[in-house]
Order: structure tokens, then C-alpha cells, then sequence
């Protein structure tokens, strides 16, 4: 996996922020961009009783959601001007349970193609400053016209 990545569209970091703002469930959660840059974004939770599951950590859901919205937008950097994308399909692995102040998914791009892009998404939580792995997601999203 590269890590190098030419975007297709020079002003990607203000679509993703924009639509990034758009996002209903985003703003519910209260997530915040932490990282847009050429196949890469990293999206941050903090933690609220509203978002924990019956023993307090992190409820899967949120990890799910802000993981496909990280590898989503990571996939979004790389494609021409006027493009969205959609998830097509993605599976998560749950390492531990997520405890922590902060949940933080980083989205990466595998393969980034002209109707179809990979990405992998590792989320961690941090508890105290210190970072754990809790979820690892690989997922796939489609190109589609804006």
C-alpha cells in the first residue's frame, strides 16, 4: 500500500470539509475532522453517555459510523471534481471495547479506482493521551456524479 497519492481535484480538502458538515449523523455524534489530506482523513468522537453502549464504552454503531465516514472521505480526496461517494460494503472487527475520552478512526486508501476505491480504517480509543486499538475496518466506496 502507497502512501503517496495525487488527487484529482486540487481543492479536495474543501469538499470533504464541506460535506463533511453536512453530515446529520457527524453532527449528532459531534465528531470533528481532525486530518483531510490525499488519501487520508481522520475523523474524532468525543466520548458522552449518549453514545455508550449498557457498559459505558463506545457503542459499536459509532464506531461503525465514524469509520465509514473516515475511509469515505479518505476515498472522496482522490477522485475528480463533482464526484461523491457512496459505501458499498464494509466489515469491521472489534479488537476491544472501546474506552476512552476520544474515539479517532483514520481512514487510508488502498486502491483508489476510477468507479471503485478500498480503504482501510483503523479506530482507536484514547483514554489519558494513551491511543488503543479497538476496531479495524476495511471497506469499498463508489464513485458517483455530485
Amino acid at each position: 500500500m502507497s502512501d503517496v497519492f495525487k488527487p484529482a481535484n486540487p481543492d479536495f480538502d474543501r469538499v470533504v470539509c464541506q460535506s463533511f458538515a453536512a453530515q446529520g449523523l457527524m453532527v449528532t455524534l459531534g465528531a470533528r475532522l481532525q486530518t483531510v489530506a490525499a488519501g487520508r482523513v481522520v475523523i474524532e468522537v468525543p466520548f458522552t453517555a449518549g453514545l455508550s453502549q449498557q457498559k459505558g464504552f463506545f457503542h459499536g454503531a459509532v464506531l461503525g459510523g465514524i469509520g465509514d465516514s473516515a475511509g469515505g472521505y479518505a476515498a472522496l480526496t482522490l477522485l475528480p471534481a463533482g464526484s461523491e461517494v457512496v459505501s458499498i460494503e464494509y466489515k469491521i472487527n472489534f479488537l476491544k471495547p472501546a474506552v476512552g475520552d476520544v474515539l479517532r478512526a483514520t481512514g487510508r486508501v488502498v486502491r483508489s479506482g476510477r468507479s471503485v476505491s478500498v480503504c482501510q480504517i483503523d479506530i482507536e480509543a484514547i483514554a489519558s493521551g494513551k491511543a488503543s486499538l479497538c476496531g479495524v475496518m476495511q471497506a469499498s466506496f463508489m464513485r458517483v456524479e455530485g
